[in-house]
């Protein structure tokens, strides 16, 4: 199996170097990451600019490639031919903080893995809470059990997998809906010695819906969230609806 590696907090986080080790008993991993940090950065494509990709080595000493765009040109570089082996699987991760509900289109952990999935390859995005010192090593191990599953059943055509991962798992591993996440943002104005405004979004850290059968509940309850999400983002309950809207115009 060829496993391509990539994450969004860039080539040096040590979420990346604990997820390479535990895939590397699966068969070749190859890393193509961002050289800097690129969380939240949704899927970002890189068209207006050259990319670079340089030859680098992980603090364990293996062979890895840093990229200049962020994780969704990694994968789309190298799936484009950048690498020359067929890649079988995507893995993006480990990133230190869970990417549940709507997070999802910001993350650029899972927006990597959607990257895949445009291309036909199996994507999964693997989060975790790592806590304060971070712990990467249990959510490593889970991972790569479900690579290894995903290499021998595949998945559904447009289909990739958000895995999320507590902080201490209680139980076993739920297959969850994406559930609705809260955001608490706030827009903070501040002025620069020249007196010109700036701003940041600020607010508290947001929370979400624990309501059974999502991605919150079972990280709530100490399970691991295995979410299927899919290319396609029709709202199909509302197609009759504004199909009826316009019905004078057909």
């Amino acid at each position: 199996m060829h496993i391509l590696l990539t994450n969004d907090d860039g080539i040096s986080a040590p979420g990346l170097l604990a997820l390479k080790q535990a895939l590397d008993p699966l068969g070749k991993v190859t890393v193509v990451a961002p050289s800097r940090n690129y969380s939240a950065a949704g899927h970002r494509k890189t068209m207006h600019k050259p990319l670079r990709i340089d030859e680098t080595q992980l603090s364990d000493g293996a062979r890895a490639w840093v990229c200049s765009g962020a994780p969704s040109d990694c994968v789309a570089l190298a799936l484009l031919g950048f690498v020359k082996e067929k890649i079988d699987v995507v893995v993006s991760g480990i990133n230190p903080h869970a990417n549940l509900g709507q997070d999802v289109t910001y993350s650029g952990t899972v927006t990597a893995a959607l990257e895949a999935v445009i291309a036909g390859v199996p994507g999964i995005a693997v989060s975790t809470e790592a806590g304060s010192p971070p712990n990467y090593a249990p959510t490593a191990q889970i991972a790569a059990r479900i690579v290894q599953t995903v290499a021998q059943k595949g998945l559904p055509p447009n289909t990739l997998l958000n895995v999320n991962v507590p902080p201490q798992i209680r139980g076993g591993f739920r297959i969850t809906r994406q559930g609705l996440r809260i955001y608490r943002d706030e827009l903070v104005e501040r002025l620069d010695p020249r007196g010109r405004p700036y701003y940041w979004i600020g607010g508290e850290w947001p929370s979400g819906v624990v309501e059974e059968g999502t991605d919150f509940w079972a990280m709530e309850h100490g399970h691991v969230s295995i979410t299927p999400l899919q290319l396609d983002l029709t709202a199909y309950k509302a197609l009759p609806i504004v199909e009826r809207w316009f019905e004078s115009e057909r």
